[in-house]
């Protein structure tokens, strides 16, 4: 199964796609985001992150998307954007027939660390030992979407033992 991992947003959206195979450790195939222009209205940058996010789901073959579930924001006029990219990417996975799963930060450090309050740094730490020290990224949602990648194919070989 390839898993695709996506922490949402309307400037970037952090993605990364897994290879599970039941049994066997996830493999980290590709990870990056999706960057948007800040000078481009909200549709525009909607419709970018939707072709984008399609060409990957095409490119890695995706059967299965995990989706880091908005939680909470201290600016309402990001929540909202946020969550009109959120629908986006909701619809893309569907008209490509990508069934979805919602995380939330809460079990994504859990299935990763162990621990549901655990910080960044912690969810790092961890995933450089699951997927190898010489893992980087270049960004906070990057990180994230590998976070939820994992989590998702963690939680799933909890589900199927």
């Amino acid at each position: 199964m390839n898993i695709l991992g996506i922490d949402p947003g309307y400037d970037k959206v952090g993605y990364s796609v897994f290879r599970h195979i039941h049994g066997e450790k996830p493999t980290l195939t590709t990870s990056g985001f999706i960057k948007t222009s800040p000078k481009s209205d909200i549709s525009s940058r909607i419709s970018e992150i939707c072709e984008e996010l399609a060409r990957i789901i095409e490119l890695h073959k995706i059967d299965h998307c995990a989706i880091e579930q908005l939680f909470f924001f201290k600016n309402a006029k990001t929540v909202i954007a946020v969550a009109q990219a959120q629908g986006a990417i909701m619809q893309t996975c569907n008209t490509h027939n990508v069934p979805l799963t919602f995380l939330t930060p809460l079990e994504i450090k859990q299935a990763v660390t162990g621990d549901g309050r655990a910080d960044k740094t912690s969810v790092w730490k961890m995933l450089k030992l699951q997927l190898g020290d010489k893992l980087t990224v270049e960004d906070d949602d990057e990180s994230d979407a590998i976070a939820c990648g994992f989590a998702y194919c963690s939680i799933q070989k909890f589900k199927n033992l």
